[in-house]
């Protein structure tokens, strides 16, 4: 019986093995169900193999409009394209986040941020394959499949034509990526002329989104919206913290070049309270419930953003909202007094929150972030008694006690860099690296001590299954600190081992812990894919019988399936050399159990 598509077809055919492994990985996979079926003339191929719309949904899940209506409130006047779903739950929380609080006062145009979680049970989107580029990304810029995020454009200017004397409107992109520069960026391009142009200026721009190639990590892309070419890349988890990896070359038909997708002013941020950023960032760090009090939905979600930010290589691992309000589906979890303030960081700018969230443990409040021309005096932490309403004077209001010595030499070069008027671009990078290396020094003592628990190479044997990581000893891994701490890279002093102790009960270890176990575990099964490559596994089942034969290949067609849907770190070579040995096996077996295992995919 001649078995095509085994060992020695030809490269570009596709053998009965392949199809039945094929036709198993479909059986064991999610189905993919796509957000919504567009009309049917809508889904015609665009020449790149993706249907009307698939382009658009790899970077947005809809662009809505929100209006003011007399009798309704807010209201959302269009969702676009017509197909996206949207739950009522959904609508109500993007209807009260697309506009600042009446207090605000926010006159002209404003743009800001806010996250709100996706209601339960929504199917699993078309778009599902597009997983696939969050492999490459860094851990804090992997997407939530909890959340979107809501990029607001908001105008409220005069017009006495109108009952409210008030024109009132924005203009909010939902998408699942946290690219909040370049979102930002892409509605200023493209909000003030809908404004004046209204509904075909919107479809024409998000045509223009649909053509745009994938959010692929890593490579330099080339993004045309509206006349405007908008040059960006993506970071991967292989680049090196703190770096762009974009030339800002001139180039002529490039309009806008972005060196960040993601990151915000942090010095602009943290300037009202920057002689407290190694506070806030211990704060952040062990995931402890925050609250920052803003005039305005830019100035919270910016800050908030900021916070989030400054732990960066690390992900915060803790729900966050940039803007938060009284309508939130979430306010009655988040404000209730029966229970102690949860793991968050909220925005808001209501007086109500004042009151609400007094028994929260940290609170900041800030001003207007004017740019950055004065030193702020050196402010006490504030006792969280004196915070009584919003018209309190700004400052970290805490009876926490930081585990570390401030860092004076950060806080001297920044006062410097602000007497000398050094642009706040480059003042955001001094304080950028200062967290990075802080964050660096933290996490290296628990790298090292996690990489000592993955068991030795020569423990792992094709014939058995991957051995287990060892596990994580607290008290252990304290041993460890005295000749391997933090004290080797950081000039800081202070409790480290009390911050680690903290850290420890944290979310964001939590988090952290879970990722680099999985992590680890799929590398063990990587390394017993290779082992099993490495053995002459024809002569294995020449001297075993039939069953034991059946059921080694099956395990390997197993193998190979979880290599796939898991991403394993595996080499396409490895890959390749096991499938040529169950090729093999199988065309050593008698024909009708050749038929079988052919068809048969998985056990």
């Amino acid at each position: 019986m001649a078995l095509r598509g085994l060992a020695g077809s030809e490269p570009s055919s596709r053998g009965p093995l392949e199809e039945a492994v094929e036709a198993a990985e479909e059986r064991e996979a999610p189905v993919p169900v796509a957000a919504a079926v567009a009309p049917e003339d809508d889904e015609e191929d665009d020449g790149r193999g993706l249907l009307r719309w698939d382009g658009f949904s790899a970077w947005l899940h809809c662009v809505c409009v929100v209006g003011f209506d007399l009798e309704l409130g807010q209201a959302v006047e269009v969702i676009y394209p017509q197909h996206s779903k949207l739950t009522d739950k959904e609508k109500t929380n993007i209807c009260y986040l697309s506009f600042p609080d009446s207090n605000s006062g926010c006159l002209g145009d404003t743009q800001f941020c806010f996250r709100f979680r996706q209601s339960s049970g929504r199917r699993v989107s078309l778009h599902c394959f597009l997983d696939q580029f969050d492999k490459d990304l860094p851990v804090y810029l992997k997407k939530d499949p909890a959340y979107f995020y809501g990029y607001v454009y908001f105008r409220q200017v005069r017009d006495k034509t109108l009952k409210r004397g008030y024109f009132q409107k924005s203009l909010v992109l939902i998408s699942k990526l946290p690219y909040i520069h370049f979102f930002h960026t892409v509605l200023k391009q493209i909000a003030p002329e809908y404004f004046e142009k209204s509904k075909p200026y919107l479809e024409a721009a998000c045509n223009d989104v649909d053509r745009w190639p994938a959010p692929v990590p890593g490579k330099t892309l080339y993004l045309p919206i509206m006349g405007v070419v908008m040059k960006v890349r993506i970071p991967t988890c292989h680049d090196k913290p703190g770096t762009t990896q974009i030339t800002e070359q001139a180039d002529t038909h490039i309009s806008v070049i972005l060196p960040t997708v993601h990151e915000v002013d942090l010095f602009r941020c943290f300037f009202p309270v920057f002689f407290h950023s190694q506070m806030l960032w211990e704060l952040v760090l062990l995931g402890e419930p925050l609250v920052v009090m803003a005039p305005s939905p830019s100035e919270s979600s910016e800050t908030v953003l900021a916070l989030v930010n400054c732990i960066s290589p690390l992900k915060y691992f803790s729900d966050f909202r940039p803007y938060f309000t009284i309508h939130d589906s979430e306010f009655k979890e988040y404000t209730t007094r029966t229970q102690a303030p949860p793991s968050v960081i909220l925005g808001v700018t209501n007086p109500f929150f004042a009151k609400t969230l007094q028994h929260w443990p940290h609170i900041i409040r800030i001003g207007d972030l004017k740019p950055a021309g004065e030193i702020p005096k050196q402010v006490k932490v504030k006792k969280l008694k004196n915070l009584k309403t919003l018209d309190s004077k700004p400052g970290v209001y805490t009876s926490y006690k930081p585990y570390l010595n401030r860092d004076e030499e950060i806080i001297k070069q920044l006062q410097k860099g602000v007497q000398q008027k050094r642009p706040s671009e480059a003042q955001s990078v001094i304080l950028r690296r200062y967290f990075l290396e802080l964050t660096q020094s933290f996490i290296i003592p628990l790298e090292r001590y996690v990489a000592s628990l993955m068991p030795l190479q020569k423990s792992i044997s094709p014939w058995k299954s991957p051995p287990q990581l060892r596990q994580f000893l607290p008290e252990e891994f304290m041993k460890t600190l005295e000749k391997a701490g933090p004290q080797l890279t950081s000039r800081i002093k202070g409790d480290w081992i009390g911050l680690y102790r903290h850290f420890l009960k944290s979310p964001n270890f939590d988090g952290w812990f879970k990722t680099r176990r999985k992590e680890m575990t799929q590398k063990l099964e990587a390394l017993h894919l290779e082992a099993l490559c490495e053995e002459d596994l024809l002569l294995w089942t020449q001297k075993h019988t039939e069953v034991e034969t059946v059921d080694l290949v099956l395990k390997l067609k197993s193998k190979l399936l979880q290599a796939d849907r898991e991403h394993l770190p595996v080499k396409p070579e490895t890959v390749e050399k096991l499938r040529t040995h169950i090729d093999a096996i199988i065309l050593a077996v008698p024909e009708d159990l050749q038929g079988i295992l052919l068809k048969t995919g998985m056990t």
